[in-house]
């Protein structure tokens, strides 16, 4: 006998309001998790990813109108948020009867600010939501017993009601592969190539104090096999057809025997794919980065964070300046493509304290920079000691993008942050820059040198053209 389907759901990632720049587009990997539970359930389950899309907010409310779905859920990272609170108004509109359920970082760590502020919103799903969506969408249509269902927030007769948090999900294996299915899955590419994210791991033991990845995601670093993370490479390729894969992990390497087993699992298989990650520099060894490297690996990204060893103590990283310096430069000799980030206008950073981490980023001479503006999210220590100091920060939440400065800082003024970081970025993206990164990607094969020989380039354009 035949099951019958249950009841409509859209998980929607909102319109892109307003950018400075286009961001490479990858599938929303959350609700794609979060589709694939419910799919497994027999929901009927649509992903309506607006920016892949092209698709705004009129166009959003079209397609929910014609849907009818009985419950929307809707993913909020901080900048996007406004738009992401329209998403909901737009939801109510199409559908009246519909529940409208968000969730994901922000919305975890202001959740009472939103339910007071947004009358569309109904539920709040704090941290993972893979078993806590599954069982709202149990209850439709009426959404009865939510105090019964742990790691919600609603309101309740005018009053905020929080239910305990969830315990996290300790068996990732038995997650399905995200779901794909409903996705323009040809519109996600960088130069060309079909790059497919993938999570092989949750969870963060460190605690930086600008980031809420230990909160939302537990402390304790939760692993799937290496049998079940090659499985997904493989599933990805054969599937969909993916050229390139990102792992999305905040600790990939912190298990050295896993990784080590997770490249001979991809070099067993044969799987010809280049891929790219993010890890800690005092997680990465030279034997780790040369099995990376056999295994596939184009790309390995370090939160450097800063030059200055008082504002690393301070952001709570945890490493030292030399084995920053230690990883990249290993990483290079391996023939990686090497990205590092910083977190530049941390309270306590002066015009000297920037200056030498500045200096210091130009001696490791990595291939690409991000000078990440420090950004207090909610959640974040970081926010907790702005308030505390009693510092202004800005209300609009789209400046959440590390890309605006968000708080005064009584040391290094906004204006001297902006000033020194156009500078920097001025020489480092430079004619012999962009000669290095053409060598590395057309003569030596590195796809990510590639897309930097290119975007540096259009860089370095369009600077000749501003001052014409």
């Amino acid at each position: 006998m035949k099951e019958v389907k249950k009841a409509k759901i859209a998980l929607v990632n909102s319109p892109i309001i307003e950018a400075t720049y286009q961001h490479p587009l990858f599938p929303p990997l959350g609700l794609a998790y979060l589709a694939a539970v419910l799919e497994q359930n027999n929901f009927d389950v649509t992903i309506i990813d607006c920016p892949a899309c092209r698709m705004d907010h009129k166009k959003l409310k079209e397609e929910l109108s014609s849907m009818q779905p009985a419950l929307v859920g809707i993913a909020s990272m901080t900048p996007t948020v406004p738009s992401a609170l329209e998403s909901a108004r737009v939801a109510k509109e199409a559908c009246p009867d519909t529940k409208v359920v968000m969730g994901g970082p922000h919305a975890t760590f202001a959740d009472t600010e939103i339910l007071t502020e947004e009358p569309a919103v109904d539920v709040i799903v704090r941290g993972e939501g893979e078993e806590t969506l599954l069982e709202l969408a149990q209850n439709l249509p009426e959404l009865r017993n939510l105090s019964k269902i742990r790691g919600i927030t609603f309101k309740h007769d005018g009053e905020i009601v929080k239910t305990p948090n969830r315990p996290f999900i300790q068996n990732l294996d038995a997650l399905p592969h995200p779901s794909y299915k409903s996705l323009p899955i040809e519109r996600y590419r960088i130069c060309g190539k079909k790059f497919l994210p993938l999570m092989s791991s949750r969870g963060c033991p460190f605690q930086c104090s600008f980031c809420v990845a230990s909160q939302m995601f537990g402390a304790k670093f939760r692993a799937r096999s290496p049998k079940n993370v090659v499985d997904e490479m493989e599933w990805l390729i054969s599937t969909y057809g993916a050229e390139g894969i990102s792992l999305h992990d905040d600790a990939l390497t912190l298990d050295k025997k896993r990784i080590f087993d997770i490249c001979d699992e991809i070099i067993s298989r044969k799987l010809k794919i280049a891929w790219g990650c993010q890890t800690r520099v005092d997680q990465v060894s030279k034997e780790v980065l040369a099995k990376m490297r056999r295994a596939g690996c184009n790309e390995v990204s370090f939160g450097v964070e800063s030059g200055c060893q008082r504002i690393l103590d301070a952001v709570k990283k945890k490493v030292s300046t030399e084995q920053s310096a230690r990883a990249v430069r290993i990483a290079k000799e391996e023939g990686l493509f090497v990205a590092v980030s910083t977190i530049i206008g941390y309270p306590g950073e002066t015009r000297e304290s920037l200056k030498q981490t500045l200096d210091f980023i130009h001696t490791l001479e990595p291939d690409d920079v991000w000078l990440c503006l420090a950004t207090p999210y909610p959640g974040t220590e970081l926010r907790a000691l702005i308030e505390r100091m009693g510092w202004k920060m800005v209300t609009d939440w789209t400046l959440y993008n590390t890309m605006n400065p968000i708080f005064e800082n009584p040391d290094l003024p906004s204006e001297e942050i902006s000033r020194m970081r156009k500078q920097f970025y001025d020489k480092f993206y430079s004619p012999r820059y962009v000669l290095r990164q053409m060598v590395k990607g057309y003569v030596k094969g590195n796809f990510y040198s590639k897309i930097m020989a290119r975007t540096s380039a259009n860089y370095l354009l369009w600077r000749i053209k501003s001052h014409m």
